[in-house]
């Protein structure tokens, strides 16, 4: 089986000319899909066809000619020819209703570059070739194995990080274990698990929040963009950093065990979007607990569910497991006593109380251990997913649990 891995490491660029020529490919790469875009928005408001990828790169051709704009010819082609390709998988996932329409992109967010090939890595050495920037230090915290496919470069809170792309061809592995699992998802427990155990919350916004609302207000009191408004800006940042990379390494680390320890895991397909929608409603009709709901919304987002799930699903591929995705509806209701369904059944958040026959255990157990009986079922009659399509599952994982 092919596997694809991206490895994350911290730049190393010397402060001075490598560092400003970063940062300039960075604006050219902006200035390229903005000027792409906004070239794009004319040809719509004329009643033209959007340009494809092939014609953007024509008329790329002719900026870099234009006496204006020599200036593109400092930076890599196969950088700007990215950014375009990015532009068009902008509208390609507009139209097809994936994401909202392309907007322009803002000096300061998002910084990054990227090369799809023509860069050489000298691992024993710690370095790294990028065109037309040349070899470049890095933090070589682990072995990078595969074939390089793609590399990007991005600046995030004062510092430069490469991720280098592999794919690579392997075995396709056995898991060790052949256990199964349902896990319930939730926020005064991050993850029940139908075995008995769970996982502690680590809360890294919330723990954060007092201190990051403080800085904040020093930011808005400064003149926007003058000197001391961009040193209170970076406290915000660093702030803001320090916390993603709190819950990114709690969710490596919960997923990793996870993963190691059960072969297959089944979660609840929930749609995060939706459960965290305003509750303010309009001025003509106005919500109700809408501090509540605004509060119950930011501890959601707090947890990343969404961010572990896709991890624990590659996690769980790489080591020969697979993860199901059942439908939410009633997991927390049912009786996994008598099979009862009723919303009376849950009479506080943390409290299951059966009202047909009068089991009582806590709601988070009680819901996953429901989980773990739908991914069962699912798994009984061949589907994977809520909408009953297979999906693509380590044939050696499902044998060995129905032996």
């Amino acid at each position: 089986m092919q596997r694809l891995q991206a490895y994350l490491f911290e730049l190393l660029p010397p402060a001075g000319a490598d560092e400003r020529l970063m940062r300039r490919f960075c604006g050219s790469r902006r200035f390229v899909f903005n000027k792409g875009l906004a070239l794009q928005k004319e040809r719509h408001a004329a009643g033209l066809k959007h340009l494809s990828y092939a014609d953007l790169c024509k008329h790329l051709t002719a900026w870099k000619a234009d006496p204006a704009m020599t200036w593109l010819m400092e930076v890599d082609s196969q950088v700007l020819q990215q950014s375009l390709k990015d532009l068009c998988t902008a509208y390609r996932n507009f139209f097809e209703k994936r994401a909202d329409f392309p907007q322009f992109k803002r000096k300061g967010e998002h910084e990054s570059f990227r090369y799809p090939q023509r860069v050489r890595l000298d691992q024993p050495n710690g370095r790294i070739f990028l065109p037309k920037i040349g070899w470049l230090r890095y933090r070589a915290s682990r072995y990078v194995e595969g074939d390089i496919s793609q590399v990007t470069v991005s600046h995030r809170n004062g510092r430069w990080y490469v991720s280098i792309q592999t794919e690579r061809e392997v075995e396709r592995p056995v898991h060790p274990s052949t256990s199964m699992v349902g896990i319930d998802l939730g926020v005064a427990r991050f993850a029940t698990l139908s075995d008995g155990t769970f996982v502690e919350p680590v809360n890294a916004f919330r723990k954060a929040e007092v201190q990051l609302a403080k800085a904040q207000r020093r930011m808005s009191r400064k003149t926007r963009y003058s000197s001391n408004w961009k040193k209170a800006k970076a406290k915000v940042q660093k702030v803001q950093a320090r916390i993603a990379r709190i819950r990114r390494d709690f969710l490596h680390q919960t997923s990793t065990q996870i993963s190691k320890s059960h072969a297959v895991v089944c979660v609840e397909d929930l749609r995060i979007r939706n459960m965290t929608a305003s509750a303010a409603g309009t001025a003509e009709q106005p919500g109700s607990n809408v501090r509540a709901k605004a509060g119950l919304n930011k501890s959601i987002l707090d947890q990343g569910w969404g961010t572990f799930v896709r991890q624990l699903a590659y996690k769980l591929e790489w080591r020969g497991g697979m993860i199901v995705e059942v439908d939410p509806r009633n997991t927390s209701r049912r009786c996994p006593e008598c099979d009862h369904v009723d919303e009376a059944n849950r009479p506080t958040q943390a409290r299951f109380a059966c009202v047909a026959c009068g089991h009582e255990a806590n709601a988070d157990d009680v819901a996953s251990i429901n989980i773990l009986r739908a991914g069962h079922a699912r798994l009984a009659c061949g589907e994977t997913s809520p909408e009953g399509a297979s999906a693509q599952e380590p044939t050696e994982a499902r044998s060995r649990l129905a032996a």
